[in-house]
């Protein structure tokens, strides 16, 4: 087994499965989301908490923090009704049992408000919103300081005012993105699942068109701000954009479509870089108690971590995934997240 911890428990209050997956404290403690969702069967839970708890190892040690990768998984039984509140509790007290090995955030199924609740039971969490709250501005900060690491890359320029974007998503990371685009005087599209967003995108100056319009845009940059998968050897032939980069976790179905991508002269920044900002900033400011300015200089670095990765999958020929695949190999021998 690659991973120090596995502890799957039924809670004393609900019945229901927890596991806690802590795949490394090389780095430092275990750090991880709290995910619930139904699966077919409660092991199906627990293989989930081990894929997940490896990808947040390498998340952490590509973002430089001193942190290794957990995960929660609550595995709910198809349609079945529970008390939330006393599912979160059960939860906080597993994680409480295990003395600081691990702390728990948000992830599918859970917010800040789950976090204070989990907090009465255990001091290992973050994501409260009486301490760094919702992590989707911060997200967004590390997602423009990303976004000017790939212009540099691809156009010879950091500068994003001029520059033609397509962002894919207007939930809360994709809301906060257009805003600090708009304001950087980007040219943009904006697309979303949901009509009601329409009004955001309009207000900032964006055009709003189809998801698959969207998607197949002339731009210089996809911002991908939805649900993962996006990437597969089916769509990568229907861009027309010179980059992709953004928020959305998980955008590869595979990870040999980054080859497809690279093939095609596409240069796709590795989301397990772009989308850390939230992380950063909660565990910096929750878990490792790091001040304002400390906390900032870790989030605007995501710049600089990704322009490495860049130069260097430039400078050698191979996808930037290639990189990030090498760095975590380097890293006690981390898998990739992707």
């Amino acid at each position: 087994m690659d991973h120090e911890l596995v502890v799957t428990r039924r809670g004393p209050r609900t019945g229901l499965p927890i596991t806690v997956a802590v795949h490394s404290t090389a780095r430092g403690p275990a750090a991880g989301g709290c995910r619930l969702k139904e699966y077919p069967h409660w092991r199906d839970g627990v293989s989930d908490a081990l894929r997940l708890s490896a990808a947040m190892t390498g998340k952490c040690a590509i973002a430089g923090l001193p942190l290794g990768g957990g995960k929660t998984v609550v595995a709910l039984p198809p349609g079945h009704v529970f008390d939330r509140h006393e599912l979160l509790l059960d939860v906080g007290d597993l994680i409480e049992f295990l003395g600081g090995q691990y702390a728990t955030g948000p992830d599918v199924g859970t917010g800040p408000d789950d976090m204070a609740v989990i907090g009465e039971r255990t001091a290992h969490v973050f994501c409260r919103p009486d301490a760094s709250g919702d992590s989707s501005q911060h997200t967004a900060v590390g997602v423009i300081a990303a976004l000017r690491a790939v212009c540099e890359q691809r156009f010879g320029s950091p500068a994003l005012d001029g520059r033609r974007f397509a962002i894919l998503g207007l939930g809360r990371v994709g809301g906060h993105v257009l805003r600090l685009l708009a304001s950087e005087n980007a040219h943009l599209l904006a697309a979303d699942v949901d009509e009601s967003r329409r009004a955001l995108a309009e207000r900032h100056r964006a055009a709003w068109v189809s998801p698959q319009q969207c998607l197949s845009a002339q731009v210089d940059v996809l911002v991908p701000a939805a649900l993962g998968g996006l990437l597969t050897a089916a769509s990568v032939p229907q861009l027309r954009c010179a980059a992709v980069a953004g928020p959305a976790n998980n955008q590869l179905d595979v990870p040999a479509t980054a080859q497809l991508l690279h093939e095609r002269g596409i240069l796709w920044a590795p989301d397990v870089v772009v989308s850390a900002g939230g992380l950063i900033h909660a565990t910096a400011v929750e878990l490792l108690h790091e001040t304002p300015a400390q906390v900032d200089a870790r989030l605007h670095a995501i710049g600089d971590t990704l322009g490495a990765i860049l130069t260097t999958a430039a400078g050698t020929g191979v996808p930037p995934l290639t990189v990030v695949d090498q760095l975590l190999a380097d890293e006690h021998g981390v898998e990739s997240p992707l």
